[in-house]
């Protein structure tokens, strides 16, 4: 496929694409946003619309134990190594609508328009839907996220399914999947659905999540790398329940203080690293206090946290995780209370595949789409996919008012565009 049939291809796939992203709006719609709870019944909506989509462009549809779902374009030679391209389909709480979904639309409507063009890849082109890569805003607990990839890779601990807990059912991301109708003890076995020596690479559309494209005008980016991190993902602070104007200061064991000081001294830190040309990103996301203990009258005993500290450099995540150990033990001396971080869950930084950025820079010049080059702060089912041995590559359409939240405002325009460049890729 040349660059002009490539345009006018992927120009007829807008139009369906464009209503598939409505009807995912609208039938996972909560207030502002969407909600696509992990293993509930938003994600099981956004798939089941994936594959009908697929199955009405002739694919072969089909799911892993984990529910993960694959949606393939048989190419000419089927004996090649794939291509495999996608994202996820659940959300954040109250989030956008184009967070993960637009990946995998973008595959769908690459296949789309194959198929307008009445072309045939030379090698098969499969689609992925991949589950719970938002498992981290829904399950508090013991676990590293992205948990559909992992699984599919055969990356994850198991114990994780049991250490993951919902902060709304109470109930084990191992229940959930069963109640979903998944087995969870297919990870048990400890082996990896999907293979590396069995695809070419895999690739990845997404919606920037920064401001960086929106504020560069340029429509898409390709990613050279994606950002470890250590999570402490329900880090607690005990102090002692006492009242508020009678216990003088010296006496106090104030669980909000001593953590706000923890907090302030990360920022500190963070700001260091900064100044001296490093890279670092912190961020305190659950920050509250007991409801059915506090009160304004109160000394605060007890307050539950989570910290978030992401970096291309993993020296940086090692030396800055042991940081808030040392921190935590000070604070907690000097002012009375007890901390318990927990583990730090790690997840190393990932490069993505050099030659495959070279390639998607040509493709680019050869649709006269404007590009540039940027790391990703966010994680993505990329990086995993890169640590379990394969080739993988990303790219960034540009998305004004970020993400997770309701806001999120990518163009079709810019979709269009990335959507030609995947498509280019595909077709090589």
């Amino acid at each position: 496929m040349d660059a002009a049939l490539i345009r006018d291809s992927v120009s007829a796939a807008m139009p369906p694409a464009e209503r598939l992203f409505d009807e995912l709006r609208e039938r996972t719609a909560d207030g502002p946003g969407v909600s696509r709870e992990s293993y509930a019944n938003g994600e099981q909506v956004a798939h089941d619309l994936a594959a009908r989509a697929a199955r009405e462009l002739e694919l072969e549809v089909s799911c892993d134990a984990f529910g993960n779902l694959y949606m393939t374009l048989p190419g000419r030679d089927r004996k090649l190594p794939a291509w495999i391209a996608g994202s996820h389909l659940d959300s954040v709480p109250l989030g956008g609508n184009f967070d993960g979904a637009a990946g995998v639309v973008a595959g769908l409507s690459a296949i789309a328009a194959f198929r307008h063009a009445g072309a045939t890849p030379l090698r098969d082109v499969t689609i992925m839907g991949v589950r719970a890569e938002e498992a981290s805003s829904w399950y508090g607990g013991s676990h590293q996220g992205h948990i559909g990839s992992r699984m599919a890779l055969g990356l994850l601990n198991p114990r994780e399914l049991d250490g993951a807990v919902s902060s709304r059912s109470g109930r084990t991301l191992a229940e959930q999947m069963r109640l979903a109708g998944f087995d969870p003890g297919a990870a048990q076995l400890g082996r990896a659905h999907l293979a590396p020596e069995r695809y070419l690479a895999y690739l990845e559309l997404h919606i920037e999540q920064g401001p960086v494209l929106d504020n560069k005008s340029i429509p898409v980016g390709i990613v050279t790398g994606i950002r470890g991190s250590a999570r402490a993902r329900s880090a607690r602070c005990l102090g002692e329940y006492n009242h508020s104007g009678a216990v003088p200061h010296e006496y106090r064991s104030d669980a909000v203080l001593a953590t706000v000081e923890l907090c302030h001294r990360l920022d500190c830190e963070w700001e260091a690293v900064r100044n001296a040309g490093g890279d670092l990103v912190f961020t305190v996301g659950q920050l509250y206090t007991d409801g059915k203990a506090h009160s304004i009258t109160k000394v605060p005993g007890e307050v539950t946290f989570s910290i978030d500290l992401r970096s291309e450099d993993l020296a940086v995540v090692e030396r800055t995780t042991a940081l808030a150990k040392q921190l935590a033990a000070q604070i907690a001396a000097r002012r009375r209370v007890s901390f318990e971080l927990g583990d730090f869950n790690l997840s190393p930084p990932a490069r993505m595949d050099v030659t495959l950025q070279r390639e998607f820079s040509q493709g680019a010049r050869c649709l006269g789409i404007s590009t540039m080059a940027l790391p990703s702060g966010a994680g993505h089912d990329a990086q995993d996919f890169a640590h379990a041995g394969f080739r993988a590559a990303m790219l960034f359409v540009r998305n004004a008012h970020g993400s997770h939240n309701p806001h999120e405002s990518m163009r079709m325009d810019d979709f269009h565009l990335g959507t030609q460049l995947l498509t280019w890729m595909l077709a090589r």
